[in-house]
């Protein structure tokens, strides 16, 4: 369940962070056996930052993991998808929204970085949540204001995510889906878990009811052209507190 699968991946970064990673479900019986067929336990979707893998950080092993990789860890039309996947289909009880800190991409937002090609269509879906830090932290600036627009954007992802997701805002009611944040520090290799987000009730409640798709974000590229953009804060609070660690026994992985 999420409790274990919470659990597992604690135990998982704290073994990474101290150095002593036990890298198990590797080998040639784990090839055959997930050549079978597979059945993660965690759904994440992070950013696609080369310091970030998560089978590494979290010491997990072959078809322990359903991964989405994105940078900036927007949730758009493909990553929702995605995700519903995982969480629909493969049906992982926990997902995990994880940032990371030194993110470019929040990084480029907030300082109103010029970007080219199709990045600024990316980039937009960073765009409320920078707002959100600004509104939030109107004391703080530039490169001081990078960890509260990291945190502001994981929950910014997860809005988006309930809001674009009818099965994912199902599952959630349902109990049959927890959905938590995580930042990763790329300097101690420890990941603070930030919980559900602080609006969840309110955004379960008041979905895009009926439509399971995000709004393709070619359609939302004029706000993203100068990396500040115009959109308003976030309507979501301060970060919860990190989350505690599940009191349930370490699940065997027997049946991935």
């Amino acid at each position: 369940d999420a409790d274990q699968a919470l659990k597992e991946l604690q135990k998982g970064n704290a073994r990474f962070a101290k150095g002593k990673m036990l890298q198990l479900r590797r080998d040639q019986a784990r090839l055959e056996e997930t050549g079978k067929g597979q059945h993660p336990f965690v759904t994440v979707l992070t950013c696609s930052d080369s310091r970030l893998p998560p089978e590494i950080v979290f010491d997990q092993g072959l078809g322990d993991m359903f991964t989405v990789r994105v940078a900036g860890n927007v949730a758009d039309v493909d990553e929702i998808g995605t995700i519903e996947y995982g969480v629909g289909h493969l049906h992982t009880p926990l997902c995990v929204v994880l940032g990371h800190t030194a993110c470019g991409a929040v990084t480029a937002v907030v300082k109103g970085s010029e970007v080219h090609g199709s990045i600024p269509a990316l980039v937009d879906n960073i765009v409320p949540a920078v707002e959100s830090a600004r509104h939030q932290h109107p004391d703080l600036s530039g490169d001081q204001l990078v960890p509260a627009a990291i945190e502001a954007n994981v929950f910014q992802s997860i809005a988006d995510l309930f809001e674009h997701s009818a099965e994912v805002r199902q599952l959630v009611q349902e109990e049959k889906l927890r959905v938590l944040g995580a930042v990763y520090d790329i300097q101690t290799g420890k990941v603070r878990w930030l919980g559900v987000h602080p609006g969840q009730a309110g955004l379960l409640s008041s979905g895009d009811q009926g439509h399971g798709e995000a709004e393709p974000a070619a359609a939302k590229s004029a706000e993203a052209e100068h990396a500040q953009g115009k959109a308003e804060p976030a309507k979501h609070e301060e970060p919860a507190k990190d989350e505690e660690p599940a009191k349930h026994e370490e699940p065997s992985h027997g049946g991935h």
